[in-house]
């Protein structure tokens, strides 16, 4: 897991994670990806904190959340009244919030308390850390930047694995909601081709750990028509940049809801 020796008292080298969070009714639903993510949890170290990329904090600029005990955000509408009972009272991390902007600061990121904990993140983490027990820190997307720019950015975050934060970014490979819902109304539930060859390719270039045919694979007519916007796409290269060639890959999750919508999760490391 990690190509340097562990010194006593220090923390190992924590992995890091991609996952496709899907609808945000996973969070309180008992089905096959509520139920494979409490599964991943068990394959998970316990973190100090967690560095959280979430796809539905995609904003002009780069921020990192600083509140003390961040907000739970129930950013969506049209949901059943229990999702928005839904808290995760995480605590927050000043600390770390400083320390992931010091390691951005060539992109002129800061601090807020202006955001919380979005379901992109809590979606999620009610899975694989049900007691909210551990520190949870969020990062913005600057929607402004080029795809090889977050990649940059990811790689900057690196050494945070070893002070044992988990970085985990939260979106979807495959993210196309005008098709997922339009086949649904229809009642089609196979999965396109081109849904299917963009998550195979994006697969096998994490496999490689090759961060630069990530970029590429955006802009082919697959990657077009699987991200047509790419917030649930960029927090994958947050997570790229952050590996190491020493890391092993392994796809923990796999599959696709609503016919394109794909869950793939990558564990790194």
């Amino acid at each position: 897991m990690s190509d340097r020796s562990t010194r006593p008292g220090e923390p190992a080298r924590m992995p890091v994670l991609f996952i496709g969070h899907g609808s945000p009714m996973n969070a309180i639903e008992d089905n096959v990806w509520s139920r494979r993510f409490r599964a991943l949890a068990k394959e998970l170290p316990r973190p100090k904190a967690i560095l959280a990329v979430s796809a539905h904090w995609y904003v002009e600029g780069t921020f990192t959340t600083a509140g003390e005990r961040p907000e739970t955000i129930h950013d969506f509408g049209g949901f059943p009244e229990p999702l928005y009972q839904v808290q995760y009272p995480a605590p927050g991390d000043v600390a770390l919030a400083r320390r992931a902007a010091a390691l951005l600061a060539g992109r002129g990121a800061s601090l807020t308390t202006g955001w919380g904990l979005d379901h992109g993140t809590w979606s999620v983490l009610v899975h694989l850390r049900p007691a909210a027990d551990v520190p949870v820190v969020q990062l913005s997307i600057d929607a402004r930047l080029e795809p090889a720019e977050h990649l940059a950015l990811g790689r900057a975050l690196a050494p945070l694995r070893d002070e044992g934060v988990l970085v985990l970014g939260s979106g979807n490979i495959v993210h196309n909601l005008r098709h997922a819902f339009t086949a649904h109304a229809r009642g089609e539930t196979a999965t396109p081709e081109w849904a299917r060859t963009f998550d195979e390719e994006i697969a096998s270039a994490l496999s490689r750990l090759d961060g630069d045919a990530l970029v590429r694979l955006l802009d082919t007519d697959e990657g077009r028509m699987s991200a047509p916007t790419p917030d649930h796409f960029l927090p994958l290269l947050y997570v790229a940049g952050a590996s190491a060639e020493t890391d092993a890959v392994r796809f923990p999750i796999e599959g696709f809801d609503w016919g394109s919508l794909s869950m793939r999760a990558a564990l790194l490391g």
